[in-house]
């Protein structure tokens, strides 16, 4: 029997292109469309892959918001500008723009609505954006104690206990300021905000 040549397949594979454009498509249809009337059908059709193939990586909306959402969260970069102060500013800065991108917006708002009955989803949330960013807070510390403008934390727990407390922070300010009260957090605002929390950061703690 003549065995059938096998056509190699070209082009990326189906499940890498859908990595790749998902995310985009997702934002593009949360700014078009909103997010009450987002269905997994308008992105499938916007990334140019198969329903099926986002049903089988998503188990819902919700879902693949939470991760088009990290991925535009992860352009954030901590800049360095010399100093601590104005490494904050800058990073700061870049939060309050990504947040007043409308598809950030939209869907952030979205999800963290629809966490308060989902403990799944704000799971989710806490994984892919939270404990992501908290990078940010780590690597800025790290930079300012080799500057030596913030005293070395030796004990591993403590300092985990503060990094949370710090993007705690400056992400529940910077979300209140740009997204609950609608306040410009420009760079008069973010300058008098870094001030307070260097004040924080660099308090002498009390004795026990």
């Amino acid at each position: 029997m003549q065995s059938r040549a096998t056509t190699p397949r070209t082009g990326r594979p189906r499940s890498a292109a859908a990595t790749t454009t998902t995310p985009q498509a997702t934002c593009s249809a949360l700014v078009n469309l909103g997010c009450p009337r987002l269905t997994l059908g308008d992105v499938a059709t916007r990334a140019g892959v198969a329903k099926t193939t986002l049903y089988r990586r998503w188990a819902g909306k919700n879902e693949l918001v939470v991760d088009a959402v990290a991925v535009l969260f992860d352009e954030l970069e901590l800049p360095d500008r010399g100093s601590l102060a104005a490494d904050i500013e800058g990073v700061v800065l870049q939060f309050a723009a990504l947040l007043n991108r409308p598809e950030t917006a939209t869907a952030l708002m979205a999800v963290v609505a629809e966490s308060t009955r989902d403990e799944p989803l704000r799971e989710r949330i806490r994984t892919s954006i939270v404990d992501r960013q908290k990078r940010l807070v780590v690597e800025g510390r790290a930079r300012a104690t080799a500057r030596g403008e913030l005293p070395p934390e030796p004990d591993p727990e403590v300092a985990a206990r503060t990094a949370d407390l710090i993007f705690d922070v400056v992400a529940g300010a910077v979300v209140h300021r740009t997204l609950v009260s609608g306040e410009p957090a420009d760079e008069e605002w973010v300058r008098a905000f870094t001030q307070v929390l260097l004040l924080g950061l660099t308090a002498t703690p009390p004795t026990p």
